[in-house]
């Protein structure tokens, strides 16, 4: 479908909002510019925001769905998260043996060679237990020489573009580099590193902060831990899950203003973290083999006498990231934007997505005044 959207206010390629248009061909940008269209606009937008799709390289499900449950229920969570925006997901995969990953892994070939998903990404097995999170303690294990040879001998290596490990662990800094070397990002999360450490996986190569503060050392003045050095390194992006539950806005606002004096604001990432609740009812779930309680939209793992349990991902979509981040933590809307749009697409290598211009695929996102989604394209075709 061959036709012309423009907004008077656009986050353009050099991130700012503005008059702006695109051309929408065959799926693809082919002609975008400032100002006025040369011909008149299938679509004009006087009021509200034009923006590129979200990419979300953190997310385990949706709809009622997992990535974990094969492609069927994978294309499930994607038609939920596209709704709100998300033309562009990692399937995001939590601690299980490794034979079961790659297994797992597997049956989203099909997708990831579709383009359906962009690719997948690893939460573990190589986690702290001690900063675990939502992941079975048993199923953790060290990022050993012949695991890491295990997977990157392994087909369906090709398809993991992102790993999350804790580099304190036996062989943590050797994976980093292999990792590295095979062209994956490497997040660091789930861990109990300290500053040093930390730094040493940076240098090696990491380069993202998984879910910046949840799951790791607080910040002391003492032993200050993961979250100094990631938020210092003018490379590491910064994952942030922005849903009120998992980080005060203080610590947003924070965590925003330590990256634009290091490095840039094109460092921050929001990610939703969502398990198979979000875009879904309240009720109990599963997040790979443990139970968990969704209640008021906040997800738990279950326990025996009915306590609050571990955070367990969350209930979050994209659009409500943006929302958040703008409304509530006081980000600016051009940042916020760019934090759910190029800066992921830049985190994980992703190329044809993420920005207004020509080459780019025609994934689109119309927010209203109130930062609500209100129509998406993905591929040059509206949804719904």
């Amino acid at each position: 479908m061959n036709q012309i959207i423009s907004a008077a206010s656009a986050l353009t390629p050099n991130g700012q909002l503005a008059p702006y248009w695109v051309r929408a061909d065959r799926g693809w940008v082919a002609e975008a510019g400032y100002g006025a269209p040369p011909e008149a606009a299938d679509l004009h937008l006087e009021h509200g925001t034009l923006a590129p799709g979200f990419v979300d390289v953190h997310v385990h499900g949706g709809g009622g769905a997992s990535f974990t449950e094969g492609a069927a229920q994978a294309g499930a969570a994607l038609e939920a998260h596209r709704r709100y925006g998300s033309t562009t997901m990692l399937a995001s995969l939590v601690s299980a043996p490794l034979e079961m990953l790659l297994s797992q892994t597997e049956e989203l070939r099909s997708l990831v060679a579709e383009g359906e998903l962009a690719a997948v990404h690893w939460e573990g097995p190589w986690l702290s237990a001690s900063h675990r999170g939502a992941h079975e303690e048993t199923v953790l294990s060290v990022p050993s020489t012949e695991e890491i040879a295990a997977l990157l001998e392994h087909p369906a290596a090709e398809l993991v573009r992102y790993i999350t490990l804790a580099p304190e662990l036996p062989g943590g800094l050797e994976a980093v580099s292999r990792l590295r070397a095979a062209g994956v990002t490497v997040g660091v999360g789930h861990t109990g590193a300290s500053c040093d450490t930390t730094r040493q996986a940076l240098d090696a190569g990491a380069t993202a902060a998984t879910h910046l503060f949840n799951a790791m050392k607080g910040l002391h003045h003492r032993e200050p831990g993961a979250a100094l050095p990631l938020l210092e390194s003018p490379e590491a992006f910064l994952e942030l899950i922005c849903d009120g539950v998992h980080i005060h806005p203080g610590m947003i606002r924070y965590a925003w203003r330590a990256a634009e004096f290091s490095g840039g604001p094109h460092r921050m990432v929001l990610v939703s973290d969502a398990m198979a609740a979000a875009a879904a009812r309240d009720g109990d779930y599963t997040l790979g083999s443990l139970a968990v309680r969704v209640d008021e939209g906040v997800a738990r793992l279950a326990t025996a006498d009915g306590s609050p349990g571990a955070i367990a991902g969350s209930t979050l979509t994209m659009a409500e990231a943006v929302r958040y981040s703008i409304l509530q933590a006081g980000i600016s809307p051009e940042q916020a934007l760019a934090a759910a749009t190029s800066n992921p697409a830049r985190m994980v290598g992703l190329d044809d997505v993420g920005e207004l211009s020509p080459g780019m695929r025609a994934d689109l996102v119309v927010l209203d005044e109130h930062w609500d989604v209100q129509r998406v394209m993905r591929r040059g075709e509206w949804l719904g």
